[in-house]
């Protein structure tokens, strides 16, 4: 088996945490688990660091303010990277991620260089969410769709596994994005390099523990990117049918 990173971003999850972190560690036992917590004030970090105390599997990345799931992400990457692991796979801390299927995005790698959980491909679903919830993630990702012309059914969903090759080539360093649109920018990188990128079905489950960390400042944010990121895919096509013709 692969060497197996999974990285959990933490700010306040004291709630979840431990409880994650034993589902990993049951679903796949193999596998290494990077929190990375943005120092939290609710002891999220603390907790982390007792588990790890007791599990050469568990390690802990302390970071010194909040400064988003994009930033969190990006330093897990580089940490998994540089310890040599073979696969890299986002994970949320609130319990929305099923660690129980995580096994299913791993098998699916024998066919990928990503792996997206999804939760709009057939099997795919979501629990607990509110109507206006989900009106908004499946807009989201028809506009990026559209925008973008990705064939992809969940583009912002963060649940995933990337072969370390996909990270050292799409230059994940770079993107400044966060939220929804970090996501998007990963997988539209991915694309555009080559990457084969397949998606499985997933259920999302709506946290019960904690306060969510969306926000209309996100959503917005993606919004105005992907429409940046089509405008510039529309021309580059223009360009080319204009070249093509002459």
């Amino acid at each position: 088996m692969s060497r197996v990173l999974v990285v959990v971003p933490t700010y306040d999850e004291r709630e979840n945490i431990e409880r994650i972190i034993g589902r990993v560690r049951a679903s796949v036992p193999d596998a290494h688990l990077l929190v990375v917590d943005d120092g939290s004030p609710d002891g999220t970090g603390k907790i982390a660091d007792e588990l790890a105390d007791g599990d050469d599997h568990i390690h802990v990345l302390h970071r010194t303010a909040k400064a988003g799931l994009g930033a969190a992400y990006i330093a897990g990457f580089g940490w998994g990277l540089d310890q040599g692991y073979d696969v890299l796979v986002e994970m949320d801390a609130d319990g929305s991620h099923a660690p129980e299927q995580l096994p299913r995005l791993l098998a699916a790698l024998d066919r990928a260089d990503l792996v997206l959980g999804s939760r709009y491909v057939p099997g795919g679903s979501v629990v607990n969410w509110p109507r206006s919830r989900e009106l908004i993630s499946r807009g989201g990702n028809l506009y990026t769709r559209l925008a973008l012309g990705l064939r992809l059914r969940d583009a912002t969903g963060g649940y995933r596994a990337f072969r370390r090759e996909v990270l050292e080539r799409i230059d994940y360093a770079g993107v400044a994005s966060q939220g929804y649109c970090f996501q998007v920018d990963l997988a539209r990188r991915a694309l555009d390099a080559g990457f084969r990128v397949v998606e499985v079905p997933i259920t999302f489950v709506e946290r019960e523990r904690g306060e969510s960390k969306m926000s209309s400042e996100i959503v917005r944010e993606a919004f105005t990117r992907v429409t940046q990121w089509g405008v510039r895919h529309r021309a580059d096509q223009l360009r080319g049918l204009v070249r093509g013709r002459r």
